[in-house]
């Protein structure tokens, strides 16, 4: 069997990992370069529970679990257990803090008022290194990575035997779409729901020891408006800090995709609130991505409707990362078994939702 994955970032790459180990010729085809977009430019936070009461929840539980065990067999990214804690940022002139342990390398306006976890279910890793692990070993058990851009799909009947890359055929039996926002122009070949990017921008810190392992979720109120601001340390002395997330025009390049500068002032500016460790000269990413999300906020992991041998696996939204492993598990059970046997990705059939009509889909 010969599989071709369409997309190089994290959920691609924990499909073609998976799959190679179970003997699988296995192709990943990527436009730009491995975890260009989401998987290299994400937060990073992993949670074992935090999808407790949702259909995500066994998901969940199991790739934390193979976030763990992934990190023991091949250890090669930034991994650590962390603890995560609330709070908000006080407005300007409030001086007002909550003591609390470990926290003293924060600024007096940003008020701690609960802990939300501790390193016994949450972990921090960095995305980009650990996307780019997974296919290194992916490759060294066989996988291949070609690049280039798949511009349609070949079919026998209403079976799928290859897709087109540039202006090249190559024959699969399987072919998985793991486009994050970019699967959209795989409506247009195949009948897929709608799926969209959320915008989100970020700076990345070089904090060395200054962070310790310590997640913050923090309140701020700006122009009346509630802004969430995520603060990730990671064990490589980077920090990640994101806000201000919402909808924009997504390139239909991924290469394009670039920050807003005033959406990076404004983050800069409330970072230098959060903690001298802050400091401008300490920036090493000012960046933004596209994290796909679906109609109804699930993932669509699956066989692909009226397409025999064509599967999709994206739509994970903030939890792209953390799925990821135990969805490429699961994808490698379905595609070389016929069935997922791990995980149970009934919440997640792609046939839950109404398809898009191809005419409706305009690829700049």
């Amino acid at each position: 069997m010969h599989a071709v994955i369409c997309g190089g970032g994290v959920i691609g790459a924990c499909t073609a990992y998976f799959l190679a180990r179970r003997g699988i010729d296995v192709t990943v085809v990527e436009r730009a370069e491995v975890a260009s977009s989401a998987s290299g430019k994400a937060g990073g936070f992993l949670a074992s529970d935090w999808c407790a009461g949702s259909p995500l929840d066994a998901l969940a539980w199991r790739s934390f679990a193979l976030h763990a065990r992934l990190h023991e067999e091949i250890g090669s990214w930034s991994y650590q257990r962390v603890s995560a804690y609330s709070g908000l940022v006080a407005p300007e002139g409030d001086e007002r803090r909550h003591v609390a342990a470990g926290l003293d390398w924060l600024s007096s306006g940003v008020i701690i008022g609960a802990q939300l976890s501790t390193t016994e279910t949450t972990a921090m890793v960095n995305p980009r290194s650990f996307t780019l692990g997974m296919m290194r070993a992916a490759e060294q058990h066989g996988a291949r990575l070609r690049l280039g851009e798949v511009t349609g799909v070949v079919r026998r009947g209403e079976a799928i035997a290859g897709v087109m890359l540039d202006a090249e055929t190559i024959a699969a039996d399987a072919i998985v779409i793991a486009m994050g926002p970019w699967s959209l122009r795989a409506a247009t070949w195949l009948t897929l729901p709608l799926v969209f990017g959320l915008q989100s921008p970020s700076l990345v810190y070089d904090t060395g020891k200054d962070v310790p392992a310590e997640a913050l979720y923090l309140e701020y109120s700006e122009d009346g408006a509630a802004v969430t601001v995520e603060v990730f340390p990671r064990a490589d002395g980077s920090t990640h800090v994101c806000a201000f997330s919402g909808q924009g025009p997504l390139p239909m390049n991924p290469a394009e995709v670039k920050p807003d500068p005033h959406d990076v002032a404004r983050l800069q500016a409330l970072c230098e609130r959060l903690s001298p460790a802050f400091r401008p000269e300490r920036i090493i990413a000012r960046q933004a991505c596209f994290r796909p999300v679906t109609q109804d906020g699930l993932p669509l992991i699956g066989k692909v409707p009226n397409s025999a041998g064509a599967y999709i696996a994206t739509g994970h939204s903030v939890w792209g990362i953390l799925n990821a492993p135990a969805t490429g598990e699961a994808m490698a059970e379905l595609i070389a078994e016929g069935g997922a046997k791990t995980t149970d990705l009934t919440p997640f059939d792609p046939a839950r939702l109404r398809p898009l009509d191809p005419a409706s889909v305009r690829i700049a």
